[in-house]
């Protein structure tokens, strides 16, 4: 029996992958059981920013390993520390919450942000509320599904956690009608990433955070997508200028190497959590900080942020210049790309498949959109040969 046949029988059928068995990565390539080799364009959903099995992280990692991988917080481990100073370094927040993945960050920022609306904000008990937006993904917890607009994620799963109300994406005005004196936060992604790359007006993020200053709202980005460099910069934010009270990352945040995540906060938020209130086994264990201080190392260190800015705006133009009457729009920012296919095209699964059978390996979203999102050290010869293939897929039934 095959790789393929052993998944399908004895597996959760939750995801839809290519048929493609990877075995092997290095950078931007990966190899399949069978020798033949791609271009990942998706880098696991940006969880591999710095290029597969980086040898720098590698080595942190192995070196920890060998040393000490846990000890949980009931003591205090020298790597965290460490940890700590990286991010006060390059990111600048005053108070730091180490966790595992992404949605573990976001329902820490939930519980968080509630429970300062209670203590410091006066909101009476169990009248916090959290305002979202629609098409957004944050994660797949039951909490999170609860604000999620997306049916496939929610048939079938209820009953849900109260206390959260949807806004359309985009729209500042929106945000300020739904605020009310319950409201303590609202939490967005500066780009929504499964939505199909979808980029929010010119001065939204800045718009936002003055709205939710003024009315002493807790604004929080989730950048677990968009953060360390995938979109240009170190956060996405920094478009903008304009750095919420809580910033959520993970993915990219350990290369790819072993699941982290943290809230990144002012003082305030963060500091309403106390001993036994909130915790997790294995958030900040040694092994996860030494992955985690050398991956944002890697990042900075080796320019790949600026890299991200030099490579997408190329890959972006290179893609927006294919004449294909599939195209309905082109659109991103730094290395986060949304290629949409007007409805006529048939869904973009199966372009994703003809893609796959040359050489690319990309992921479909909300049936018509491609998301490419390659790792960050991608080079310009790597993306010739990458748009030779797109234009070749996109443009041979004209």
């Amino acid at each position: 029996m095959g790789f393929i046949q052993i998944e399908d029988e004895l597996g959760a059928h939750n995801y839809k992958p290519l048929d493609v068995i990877i075995s092997r990565g290095e950078r931007v390539w990966v190899w399949d059981h069978e020798g033949r080799k791609y271009l990942d364009c998706l880098a696991a959903y940006s969880a591999v920013n710095q290029g597969h099995c980086h040898p720098r992280i590698m080595k942190a990692m192995l070196e920890q390993a060998a040393k000490l991988t846990l000890t949980s917080r009931a003591f205090r481990n020298d790597k965290l520390a460490m940890l700590y100073q990286t991010i006060r370094e390059y990111i600048h927040y005053h108070k730091i919450l180490p966790m595992n993945s992404g949605s573990e960050a976001v329902e820490s920022a939930v519980k968080a942000v509630r429970k300062w609306g209670y203590e410091v904000k006066g909101v009476a008990p169990e009248k916090a509320e959290v305002i979202v937006c629609e098409n957004n993904f944050h994660g797949r917890t039951i909490t999170i599904i609860s604000f999620s607009t997306d049916p496939a994620a929610r048939i079938g799963f209820g009953p849900f956690t109260a206390g959260f109300k949807v806004i359309p994406y985009g729209d500042s005005k929106a945000l300020e009608a739904a605020i009310t004196p319950n409201t303590v936060g609202f939490m967005v992604e500066p780009i929504q990433g499964e939505a199909g790359v979808i980029i929010p007006p010119v001065g939204y993020l800045r718009e936002v955070k003055q709205i939710c200053n003024h009315h002493n709202v807790t604004l929080i980005f989730d950048e677990i997508q968009t953060g360390l460099g995938r979109t240009g910069k170190l956060l996405a934010d920094r478009h903008e200028d304009a750095e919420p009270d809580v910033t959520l990352i993970g993915k990219a945040l350990a290369g790819g190497y072993y699941p982290v995540s943290a809230v990144l906060s002012n003082s305030e938020v963060l500091g309403v959590l106390r001993p036994g209130e909130h915790g997790s086994t294995f958030g900040g264990n040694p092994l996860a900080c030494a992955v985690a201080n050398t991956a944002l190392k890697v990042l900075v260190e080796e320019n790949m942020v600026e890299n991200s800015a030099e490579m997408g705006a190329y890959f972006l133009n290179g893609l927006q210049q294919i004449d294909s009457h599939l195209i309905k729009e082109t659109r991103g920012r730094g290395l986060m790309i949304g290629l949409e296919l007007k409805p006529e095209a048939g869904g973009a699964r199966r372009y994703c498949e003809q893609l796959k059978e040359i050489g690319i390996l990309c992921k479909d979203t909300h049936n018509d959109i491609i998301r490419i999102s390659p790792p960050l050290v991608i080079k310009k010869d790597e993306i010739d040969w990458a748009l030779e293939r797109f234009e070749t897929v996109l443009t041979k039934s004209q």
